[in-house]
């Protein structure tokens, strides 16, 4: 059996969600390892002069703890 933890992340980009995913990912795996899954709780985005300006995403990394 493995023991896992859930931490949240909170992440954004200029380019798109799938972007802000990657970069919660990325800015995770330097301080945690063993990362299993990710999962993207909320998208969100700010909006100027009627153009999406920030994407932003709230998400679930799971690991595994050794």
């Amino acid at each position: 059996m493995a023991v896992l933890k859930v931490i949240e992340i909170l992440a954004n980009s200029d380019s798109g969600w799938e972007d802000a995913a990657k970069q919660a990912v990325s800015e995770a795996s330097k301080s945690v390892k063993n990362i299993k899954s990710v999962y993207i709780n909320e998208q969100s985005a700010t909006v100027e002069d009627g153009k999406i300006k920030n994407y932003r995403v709230n998400v679930k990394i799971t690991f595994e703890v050794k």
